[in-house]
């Protein structure tokens, strides 16, 4: 008997087409639900009463937010037209949005929350189509930066948070409360494995409301109160049309985020793909700019219905992978079952009775990690003196821009909302200086020909004329030449097992990189202008590297970095090789 090929996942029971019976989808989405449920409306809670907000419009908040979860994971699964990954994507809020939506409540309530949460929709629609013609600009250095600077924005609210107790308390209440929830949950998160970790948040929330309720600060009389079945007391709070000054001063920022949660949205899509079949295949990136579509659509529902906006859950890839179900049957299941939780007062209040404390201790667990995983998105890709420069300058002039520290007093009234904001300040700071090392560098020298063996010659003469040009001798010459010959190997490798080596072209684009040079190797099949086919980037791109590894391999020794990124049809290979130390160039 032949042995099975060594992609095959035999922990896959049901693959995305296949239909699980549905007492299994049922059980599984409501394991779902449960796992994630207490963050999505946590979420909401910590914005709500960061920003001093209503407990009518909290109750609003929560009720619009699982309806929005609902739809927009139901959609993910199904896939309608263009819309939807077609894959089993949790959507739900996310901690990189909550700076952005304490400040937009602060200075102007909902409406002014609503109005930028659905002008920034329309920007992530158009961003799923035309990613690719950013990204030398929003790159990981960039979006990292951003990340990093959520926590900065964010944390002091929550340090805030962590006192709010009732009047009358035990001075004690606060500090045990907030410490057993951040002890629960990091000893979970340190020491567990498995599904078991998937429940640290969970755990150390209710670890926490434990604590909570020996100190009787769980307001158990919201639970009470709560209806069974109906409606927000408050209705629909509506949305603005007045495009007044901190409208314009914090459209940026919210750009910003939902640029980040668009990044993030594809690297789930990417990952999603990769555990949700038996046999590996080729990334479907028709399914990833579904997929930040559906992510615009769940932000314009968002807008539309007053409350904070929503992104995938990279936690769908994890349960994907330990249930080995990924049918979409279960994805619209999860999502009906939001929905209708979102008509169960009672069970939204349960979580809403939680205290401050504890709600701030597990803000200050997430926020910590979010800062983590800004760094790893920094040093992706590797990094070098231009790339720390420009991310320590781009950090702390955010932080200094937070605390007033840098002139602030100084800024017009237009400029100053929009600095003020350490998030908004540092990443403008990260995009003018990456714009400015791209334009102010050499011209690119570029050449287009066909993939395949015979487009050697042209290639050798196009990076001769780059040598001459950048006055390099022989040895640099070569080590250009070496690297392009193995990168050209590799996408006629990579063509030939896609059986689609006939009638693929190749851009070759050669720019200075130092004291070096930046190779850009991009091949794509078909008619047409190359950008257009890589409007969708996998800009995480972490997991294409790992398939490549040994690929690539080969590569290391002449090159200081490489990356690869591969997706439908199309391969992008970007190698850095150090020039001399002493000479021209």
């Amino acid at each position: 008997m032949a042995s099975e090929p060594r992609d095959f996942n035999h922990a896959i029971q049901y693959e995305p087409d296949e239909t699980p019976p549905y007492r299994i989808a049922i059980g599984l989405a409501l394991q779902y639900v449960v796992l994630t449920i207490a963050a999505i409306v946590i979420t909401v809670a910590i914005v709500v009463r960061a920003a001093g907000g209503s407990e009518d419009y909290l109750s609003w908040g929560s009720f619009a937010v699982l309806i929005v979860s609902g739809v927009t994971t139901a959609v993910q699964a199904a896939r309608i037209g263009r819309i939807g990954a077609g894959y089993v994507l949790l959507m739900g809020t996310s901690g990189a949005f909550i700076a952005a939506s304490v400040t937009a409540l602060v200075e102007g309530g909902p409406a002014l929350l609503a109005s930028l949460v659905i002008a920034s929709s329309l920007f992530q629609f158009g961003l799923s189509r035309h990613l690719a013609l950013l990204r030398r600009i929003i790159t990981p250095v960039v979006a990292g930066t951003v990340i990093m600077l959520i926590a900065v924005t964010i944390m002091p609210l929550l340090f805030d948070l962590l006192r709010q107790v009732p009047e009358g308390s035990d001075p004690l209440a606060a500090p045990v409360t907030a410490g057993a929830t951040v002890l629960a949950t990091l000893l979970i998160v340190l020491r567990a494995s498995g599904v078991m970790r998937l429940w640290g948040p969970v755990i150390g929330i209710v670890v926490g409301c434990v604590a909570a309720v020996s100190f009787g600060i769980y307001d158990f009389e919201r639970v009470a109160a709560a209806q069974w079945v109906g409606l927000p007391a408050s209705g629909w709070p509506g949305f603005g049309f007045s495009f007044g000054p901190a409208f314009w001063a914090l459209l940026p920022t919210f750009v910003f985020v939902t640029l980040i949660g668009a990044i993030e949205t594809v690297g789930d899509a990417v990952a999603i793909q990769r555990v949700s079949w038996r046999r590996s295949r080729a990334t479907d990136f028709g399914a990833v700019q579904g997929a930040v579509a559906a992510d615009g659509l769940g932000n314009l529902l968002s807008g539309l219905l007053s409350t904070v906006p929503n992104t995938t859950y990279s936690s769908s890839i994890s349960l994907a992978e330990i249930t080995g179900v990924a049918a979409r049957r279960v994805g619209v299941c999860i999502g009906l079952t939001f929905v209708a939780l979102a008509f169960l007062p009672k069970i939204a209040a349960i979580v809403l009775a939680i205290p401050d404390p504890v709600l701030a201790a597990y803000g200050f667990v997430l926020i910590g990690i979010l800062f983590v995983i800004g760094t790893r998105v920094v040093v992706q890709d590797g990094i070098d003196y231009r790339k720390a420069a420009i991310v320590g300058v781009s950090f702390w002039a955010g932080v200094a821009f937070q605390e007033g520290a840098l002139f602030n007093e100084y800024l017009s009234p237009g400029l100053a909302p929009l600095l003020e904001n350490g998030m908004t300040a540092g990443g403008l700071v990260a995009i003018l200086l990456t714009a400015l090392l791209e334009f102010t560098g050499a011209r690119p020298l570029r050449v287009e020909t066909t993939l395949n063996v015979e487009a050697l010659p042209t290639i050798r003469n196009f990076l001769d004329k780059f040598s001459i040009r950048r006055k390099w001798q022989m040895e640099m010459s070569d080590r250009l030449l070496q690297a392009a010959e193995e990168t050209l190997l590799l996408l006629l490798e990579e063509a030939k097992e896609g059986e689609d080596a006939g009638d693929r072209r190749l851009r070759v684009v050669a720019r200075k990189w130092g004291t070096g040079a930046e190779l850009e190797f991009i091949s794509a099949g078909g008619a047409g202008n190359i950008e257009d086919q890589i409007a969708v980037l996998a800009s995480h791109g972490t997991a294409e590297v790992q398939e490549h590894e040994i690929s690539l391999r080969i590569l290391q020794h002449l090159a200081t970095s490489v990356r690869h990124q591969k997706y439908h049809d199309a391969d992008i290979v970007t190698v850095h090789i150090e020039g001399p130390v002493r000479g021209g160039g």
